[in-house]
């Protein structure tokens, strides 16, 4: 039979090094190859292949219309960011190209639209997905079809003003259990920029005061917020990805973090330009007050590709407030860190109810293994920079002596 004679279909893309994928973005050239491995003679009608990328949510919600009446609720939305189509054989005439047993090898190229394209990605309502299939029409035979998927990673620099930009905040709250007030609660925090890149560690800036009469516990946390939206109607997945905990700070005292380090794990990027999936994070520093709920200080962040470049972080507004001693880099980071807590854990109160009033479907996250359920890889890509102009101490254009005392006593 002509299926019989078909030993091997195959798409293989051109990558630099043999063992690693390739990681592709908008404006990239896409190049490869159809493999084709015949036992014996084959006809064959047509070989075309059609490169596409997609965003895609979709999720149901049950509803009740009665006391014994209830129905399914779908919601689902897409988004095209790629469609191109390529013949890689068929006869000019219409007639069937019939080729002998062997390898036969048919290669293919097409450019990335040059438009900003959006980053892989896998979540549990939704998934942007690039790949390239290929067929194969045969006569008197079924089509053969094959789907192999390709990352594209949309570089986000945070070496622009925009991401360099300190982030800061106050919040206070007054401790109330029943109708007794225990007094008043305050945090104060601070970070040096709002982008980072996985596997940085963000130096946490922070004062807690307590004037309560009871002890407080303040902890750092960094959360994922996926945000799939379909007709209006948005569902979320919280997920806490990093912790840090602080000491106890007993009553009427207050606490000073100068630079505690939380370090970012292996995440993807930040996923902010498309229409219907988002991926964001955020720094919560808070303070866990007993028989009361919770104060939540949230500063933005922007997980990037681009790492820091060393010569853009001379200066920072908030490390030249502080004579921090490098050395809590190495101590502050316990060998063996405790895994992180529930999202329902960390979010206050106010911000649950808040959420249900807004119609926003929040699911409790799972652990820091949720966070990783994709295949997306977080991939920092190297970027090299120019070193800057070398700058000599010894004025090439010297004044002489007399001049310079004379501007001198001017």
């Amino acid at each position: 039979m002509i299926f019989d004679k078909l030993k091997k279909l195959d798409i293989v893309f051109d990558s630099p090094e043999l063992d690693c994928p390739p990681v592709f973005s908008s404006g990239d050239v896409v190049s490869g190859r159809v493999v084709l491995e015949l036992s014996g003679e084959n006809r064959l009608d047509s070989l075309k292949l059609h490169a596409e990328g997609f965003a895609k949510v979709h999720w149901t919600e049950s509803r009740s219309a009665g006391s014994s009446t209830a129905y399914t609720q779908n919601y689902s939305d897409e988004v095209e960011y790629l469609n191109r189509r390529e013949v890689l054989l068929q006869a000019d005439n219409g007639d069937v190209t019939v080729l002998p047993a062997g390898r036969h090898e048919y290669p293919f190229s097409f450019q990335l639209p040059e438009e900003t394209l959006v980053t892989s990605f896998e979540g549990k309502h939704g998934s942007i997905r690039y790949w390239v299939k290929v067929k194969l029409h045969r006569p008197w035979a079924s089509v053969k079809k094959l789907k192999k998927e390709f990352t594209v990673i949309e570089p986000i620099d945070i070496n622009t003003p925009a991401f360099l930009a300190p982030q800061a905040g106050t919040r206070d709250k007054m401790a109330r259990a029943w109708y007794r007030n225990f007094g008043q609660v305050s945090v104060t925090a601070k970070i040096d920029r709002k982008g980072y890149t996985p596997g940085e560690v963000i130096p946490v800036f922070a004062e807690f005061d307590n004037s309560t009469s009871r002890s407080i516990v303040p902890k750092a946390y960094i959360t994922q917020t996926q945000t799939f939206i379909a007709r209006g109607t948005m569902k979320q997945k919280h997920s806490v990805v990093a912790t840090l905990s602080g000491d106890i700070v007993g009553a009427k005292c207050r606490e000073t973090w100068h630079g505690r380090a939380i370090k970012i794990p292996p995440v993807g990027p930040s996923i902010l330009q498309c229409r219907i999936i988002k991926v964001e994070y955020m720094l919560k520093v808070c303070v866990d007050v007993p028989g009361t709920s919770k104060l939540c200080l949230e500063l933005p962040l922007v997980m990037g590709t681009i790492p820091l470049h060393p010569f853009g972080s001379r200066t920072s507004s908030v490390s030249s407030q502080y004579s921090v001693n490098l050395e809590w880099l190495r101590m502050a980071i316990p060998e063996q860190p405790e895994p992180p807590p529930d999202y329902s854990s960390v979010v206050t109160e106010e911000e649950a109810e808040q959420c249900n009033n807004n119609t926003v479907v929040s699911e409790r996250a799972d652990d820091l293994s949720g966070i990783l359920e994709r295949p997306l890889m977080a991939f920092v890509q190297e970027f090299r920079f120019r070193p800057p102009p070398v700058y000599c101490e010894i004025d090439p254009n010297p004044q002489p002596i007399n001049m310079r005392r004379r501007c001198m006593t001017c």
